[in-house]
């Protein structure tokens, strides 16, 4: 691959420790980086922080709410951005009866902490012919304790207030992979099909038995698709 590097945002909850399959795939092959969006309460700032210390020029990669950061990293540095590739994730706003539920589970994890927040949402995360593979389970919670309350309060306030980019995706103009489990419950295909009408020359990959962590639910087939993206 040409870029100088690969940044990978993790989503809602999540550590580095979601694209540790992808980082050990490409690690011969590209300067990878997985910054830990959690120290900012704002999509923006986020992305102001990840340019910050990112390659010149960069491949980027972003699962669920780093997908937002995805698009806001596009919005503010798009010349950076050599190739786009956006994993479960969606362009829309917040919509009220969702911000209700953000300020509930806030709430939850004050007082119960962030791995009972990520176990209730357990079911809408992965394929439910995963529920019971208790490694996967306990790899998702235990990113939860990593990300810690006040890491999940900021990133919860920042997705209660980002921007609905749909209105954006038009004007984006590098190679552009939209990937996205099949039994994906928090964005779903119709989601992804979205974001691909809306991005000139981009592709669909719809990833079979799967859901929302496509990384860790599929990693060979995630892989092999951001492979090909990488090549492209």
């Amino acid at each position: 691959m040409a870029e100088a590097g690969l940044v990978l945002v993790p989503g809602l909850m999540c550590s580095p420790d979601l694209f540790a399959p992808q980082r050990a795939a490409f690690a011969r092959s590209a300067e990878i980086s997985v910054p830990e969006p959690s120290k900012d309460s704002t999509i923006a700032g986020m992305a102001r922080r990840i340019l910050a210390g990112a390659p010149r020029r960069f491949a980027l990669a972003g699962l669920s709410m780093g997908g937002y950061v995805a698009f806001e990293i596009v919005r503010q540095a798009p010349e950076r951005v050599t190739r786009l590739a956006l994993i479960d994730a969606s362009a829309r706003a917040d919509r009220p009866e969702t911000v209700k539920l953000r300020r509930l589970l806030i709430g939850m994890g004050r007082a119960l902490g962030p791995r009972a927040v990520q176990t209730a949402l357990m079911k809408s995360l992965i394929h439910p012919a995963r529920l019971a593979d208790r490694a996967l389970t306990d790899r998702i919670t235990a990113m939860a304790d990593a990300v810690g309350q006040a890491g999940f309060e900021r990133q919860s306030e920042a997705l209660i207030a980002r921007d609905d980019y749909r209105a954006m995706l038009g004007e984006i103009r590098c190679p552009t992979l939209v990937l996205v489990g099949a039994e994906d419950q928090m964005t779903p295909v119709k989601i992804a099909q979205e974001i691909v009408t809306g991005i000139p020359g981009s592709r669909l990959a719809v990833i079979p038995d799967c859901g929302h962590i496509a990384t860790l639910e599929q990693p060979e087939a995630v892989n092999r698709l951001l492979a090909e993206w990488l090549a492209a």
